[in-house]
């Protein structure tokens, strides 16, 4: 019985790697076995997988961060074949559009790839009535910064050449800066198309705060959800980024590493001054993310990372993605499958699909937080 089910989801996790062109893995259902109170199909959910459909009943549309787009394909999926009472339409837009759709009522949560700001709060609370909006870090992972050059596959970089690179101040690829990180590579004299994010993005912002905690002096510009620097060339999410950097030789931009791993693109390997420079993996990012501590109040998990560390095989360009819901206040009718679904997505098992697709599992001290906030939604 236990393998007809792991044959079943692992069929449904490829559907839905087929779709979103992420890695091929398998997923499976969650083991926890707390329940979020309710009737929902409990027949479905255990002829499909071990994912606890308890309360969920109905649609759930949720918008926000494309960072996590390919997990959330994976989850959806394997949620939506596992609780035939409910379905789940994540809809990856980018984390201010999701923040607005959030505030706005339309959406039961948002995905953002930056903590709400106090203002945001503030506008919550009109949507969470008894409530507030808070974060619930569900998906860590490394901003990868991809480039294409024809007859160049490795890349070295440090915070102050790629600060300049991106604020147009380095404009050729055979640069002295950028020739001296990589003694021996054939640089080509070719003109540095720089990529970024047309719309507000979370991605965009922790790039920013990167850049300015390591190179201060070169990067000028608050981290903020809007690309800040002159010149360069936009545009629409990261995969409209990730698609630019493929076309284009001479290009660079920054993604999430699934964009990178699913399309074959190379991306540069950062000297922190660490031993060795630091390749953007789901291990190296890991690294980083587990120094990681919690900042928010209360039921809030915001969480403060150290983008300066110099820990050997730490990559520092991260960025932590959150579910934000209504700690208290929820809609009566999407409570149940909201509980349902993050519960899932925090498992053990919805974990696990991370690693393989790019990404980086929370760590377990601050999981397990997320896990206890998530059962007492309400």
């Amino acid at each position: 019985m236990k393998l007809q089910r792991k044959n079943r989801l692992r069929a449904a996790a490829l559907g839905a790697i087929a779709v979103s062109g992420a890695l091929v893995l398998t997923a499976c259902g969650s083991d926890d076995n707390s329940s979020t109170g309710g009737s929902g199909d409990k027949s479905s959910a255990a002829s499909n997988s071990n994912i606890k459909c308890d309360g969920a009943k109905s649609q759930l549309r949720a918008s926000g961060s494309s960072a996590q787009k390919n997990a959330m394909d994976l989850w959806q999926n394997a949620y939506n074949a596992a609780c035939k009472s409910a379905n789940i339409n994540y809809k990856s837009s980018s984390s201010g559009e999701g923040i607005i759709a959030f505030n706005g009522g339309t959406v039961g949560f948002a995905g953002s790839d930056s903590a709400l700001k106090p203002e945001e709060v503030a506008d919550s609370k009109k949507i969470c009535k008894t409530g507030q909006g808070i974060n619930l870090p569900m998906v860590g992972g490394p901003i990868a910064i991809g480039f294409h050059l024809e007859n160049v596959d490795s890349l070295t970089l440090d915070a102050p050449t790629l600060a300049k690179i991106f604020d147009t101040k380095i404009k050729k690829w055979n640069d002295p800066a950028i020739a001296k990180l990589n003694a021996g590579v054939k640089l080509p004299d070719l003109a540095i198309q720089p990529f970024h994010r047309s719309e507000d993005s979370g991605t965009t912002q922790n790039l920013g705060k990167y850049l300015s905690a390591t190179a201060p002096d070169a990067w000028k510009y608050e981290p903020e959800k809007k690309w800040p620097a002159p010149g360069g060339q936009a545009a629409s999410g990261s995969a409209g980024v990730a698609a630019q950097v493929k076309q284009t030789n001479g290009a660079i931009g920054y993604f999430e590493l699934s964009y990178a791993s699913s399309q074959s693109i190379s991306t540069v390997k950062i000297n922190t001054g660490a031993s060795a420079p630091v390749e953007a993996t789901s291990e190296n990012a890991s690294k980083a993310i587990a120094a990681a501590k919690i900042k928010g109040t209360g039921k809030d998990l915001a969480l403060g990372l150290d983008y300066t560390t110099k820990a050997d095989g730490a990559y520092p360009i991260v960025l932590v993605t959150y579910e934000v819901v209504c700690d208290t206040g929820n809609k009566a009718d999407t409570l149940g499958t909201v509980k349902s679904f993050l519960t899932y997505t925090a498992s053990d098992e919805g974990q696990k699909v991370l690693s393989g697709a790019g990404y980086a599992p929370i760590p377990t001290e601050i999981n397990a937080k997320v896990r206890e906030t998530i059962a007492g939604l309400s």
